[in-house]
């Protein structure tokens, strides 16, 4: 199935401890169904020093389920689901449900 949220998509947590929150996605994992999204979810981390990177307890953000994630609508900015719909010249593309625009261009 075609992936209704990609890396790079502005999106909004919906529900859970950073319900309003919203943020770029980083990176998605379709076959855990999770993705992670910049500033959402952080937890700490106990991290040993290296040669590289210092020691000590850093924060980094944790996967949240695609399920607990909604897309920014490019219209208003408010949260909207995804559809697909073909257009004239054959393109697959997403679009908002609450707007009707298109998300991929």
């Amino acid at each position: 199935m075609a992936a209704k949220i990609k890396k790079g998509d502005k999106v909004v947590v919906i529900t859970g401890r950073d319900k309003g929150r919203s943020g770029e996605v980083v990176q998605v994992m379709p076959s855990e169904e999770r993705a992670i999204v910049r500033g959402v979810n952080m937890v700490k981390r106990h991290q040993r020093q290296t040669m590289q990177q210092e020691g000590g307890i850093i924060s980094k953000e944790a996967s949240i389920h695609l399920s607990n994630l909604a897309l920014n609508d490019p219209k208003s900015g408010k949260p909207t689901r995804v559809g697909f719909k073909t257009l004239d010249d054959g393109r697959k593309v997403r679009f908002a449900k609450r707007s009707g625009d298109l998300i991929d261009g």
